[in-house]
């Protein structure tokens, strides 16, 4: 027996149109966890990378087209962003971008528990404290943003890429 599951095109709600203060106060997490990022020394590059990884676990379709175009935009090539969801079987990832999608990949995949001691101390291998924080807060922003998509099927397709500077 198979099953068809039909297609979303249609989102359940209007978030930004029915509580617009809200949806522009989600920005916020965002744009802070972004110059987190940046004043640690964290590339947008790599937050992008670990940003596609959660929402790959996540199965979320929205969040995939928005991150994988910008990042995208920002050089990055098919090849990784194609393999992104075995990075481990890779050799196209570095030690810093492991470091950082580790942690990212517990932090969403909190259902399995806490996130794993080893996995903390591997990226502090190769991170310092502010950097591993920055990697986390992508991670935590990243993930509510899929669980706004998740509650209001939020339909991929749209995103443009704000344009290089």
């Amino acid at each position: 027996m198979t099953t068809t599951i039909p297609a979303r095109t249609t989102a359940r709600l209007d978030l930004k149109g029915l509580a617009p203060e809200v949806s522009a106060a989600m920005g916020e997490p965002h744009r802070a966890a972004v110059r987190a990022g940046r004043a640690a020394g964290v590339g947008p590059e790599l937050l992008e990378l670990a940003r596609i990884h959660a929402s790959q676990l996540n199965g979320r379709a929205f969040c995939l087209d928005v991150h994988t175009k910008d990042t995208r935009a920002q050089g990055e090539t098919e090849q990784r962003i194609h393999t992104l969801a075995a990075w481990r079987e890779t050799p196209f990832f570095t030690e810093r971008e492991r470091a950082a999608l580790a942690p990212a990949e517990a932090v969403t995949s909190v259902q399995d528990g806490q996130v794993p001691d080893e996995v903390y101390a591997a990226a502090r291998e190769v991170f310092d404290e502010p950097r591993v924080t920055a990697v986390n807060w992508a991670a935590v922003v990243i993930n509510a943003y899929n669980r706004t998509a998740i509650s209001t099927r939020m339909v991929p397709g749209a995103h443009q890429p704000a344009p290089r500077s």
